[in-house]
């Protein structure tokens, strides 16, 4: 283990239970937003999205220190960002104004009469992947299908709350925002970590992202049973271009490494063959897939930074060595001050100023290319 996560791990504990506080009573239940477009938003995902599901973890890979959310209303809540992430964003865009869509460990377990999940739940988990032992060296993390189990039981008890009455919990969910977020961790914390996992000498890239489409799809169609109609599927960006992968160039530590990015991108073309897929499939008629370009996205950040006010795109704005990305941002490590010019808070993850762009992009498209066949303000609406 690296001497960031053992750090993190040693000191998280002291700001637990202040985190968990805050989050059941500064965001919690909130009543409905007349111009809120859709009825609840579920969270699937990564460290991208993760807002606190591994904090009571024994992992690694958590968030819950300073600086970590140096920018957020509250304290260090368990997001890998200075500040919102990406479905934060989103979140706002769809009308939850003044309300963030609680983690899973808070909702179902301190969320006394758990009307919170009627609008929603977060299962992202940092380490988390489509396959099951994706990050198992970095402790524990909920992967793609436990988050999915999770769902199965939030479906139980929004039943239960709605008086048992399954119609009414099935018409309830089928307004709502599935957003599906992973695959990030299957590459840079399995394929690409030969002396952890054995998949890279099990699978070529083409089979590793074939197989990650059958679990996928295996998951979706577990959803789709348990009522979810409006999915938004998003692909992999460039993990290649990240300051811990840049570092792999050596003097060099400029260049995206170009056999991370060729993976990830055999990925997102099959994924978004899966939704064109899934959207003429029959037995699945009454449900919606898009397809986000992440990968687009976030290249367009990096080849055109000043178009978007950025300054640094290949140095973390906390962290250590080399680009700030050999470990990542240590407990009460004294960040980058100007980090609204930063497009990597860590070695790992975007700033906040870069995950509103991305959002803004994702719920709203300016071009075609960024989301298939439409946006998620379009999917909201139907």
């Amino acid at each position: 283990m690296t001497p960031g996560y053992v750090a993190s791990f040693l000191l998280t504990n002291v700001w637990l239970h202040a985190v968990v506080f805050l989050q059941e009573h500064h965001l919690s239940f909130a009543a409905a937003n007349p111009r809120q477009q859709v009825p609840c938003y579920f969270i699937f995902g990564d460290s991208l999205a993760d807002n606190g599901n591994n904090n009571q973890l024994p992992s690694f890979a958590r968030a819950n220190y300073p600086p970590y959310g140096i920018d957020f209303p509250t304290v260090p809540t368990g997001r890998f960002s200075n500040g919102k992430t990406i479905v934060d964003v989103i979140a706002e865009l769809l009308g939850f104004n003044g309300y963030y869509i609680l983690p899973y460990n808070i909702a179902i377990n301190e969320d006394q009469d758990n009307k919170s999940i009627l609008k929603g739940v977060n299962y992202a988990s940092g380490a988390a992947g489509i396959r099951d032992e994706t990050g198992r060296h970095l402790g524990a993390r909920v992967s793609f299908s436990c988050q999915v189990s999770n769902y199965q039981d939030t479906v139980s008890k929004i039943i239960d709350l709605l008086g048992g009455d399954d119609v009414a919990a099935a018409k309830h969910l089928s307004k709502c925002i599935y957003s599906i977020g992973l695959g990030s961790n299957d590459y840079l914390n399995n394929y690409f970590m030969p002396l952890f996992y054995s998949t890279a000498l099990e699978f070529t890239p083409e089979e590793y992202a074939d197989d990650f489409i059958r679990i996928y799809t295996n998951q979706l169609q577990i959803m789709y049973k348990y009522g979810a109609r409006k999915f938004v599927l998003y692909g992999l960006g460039p993990i290649g271009c990240s300051p811990s992968s840049l570092i792999e160039n050596g003097v060099d530590r400029s260049t995206c490494i170009n056999r991370i990015n060729f993976a990830n991108q055999i990925f997102n073309h099959k994924l978004q063959s899966l939704v064109d897929r899934l959207n003429q499939y029959h037995n699945m008629s009454d449900a919606k897939f898009i397809f986000i370009n992440s990968y687009g996205i976030f290249m367009e950040l990096i080849d055109n930074p000043v178009a978007h006010e950025f300054e640094e795109t290949r140095e973390a704005c906390c962290g250590v060595g080399k680009n700030n990305g050999q470990i990542t941002c240590l407990p009460f490590q004294n960040p980058c001050e100007n980090r609204i010019r930063y497009l990597f808070w860590d070695a790992f993850h975007p700033t906040e100023a870069a995950n509103v762009i991305i959002g803004r992009k994702s719920y709203n498209s300016r071009s075609p290319s960024d989301s298939y066949p439409f946006d998620i303000r379009r999917l909201s609406q139907l």
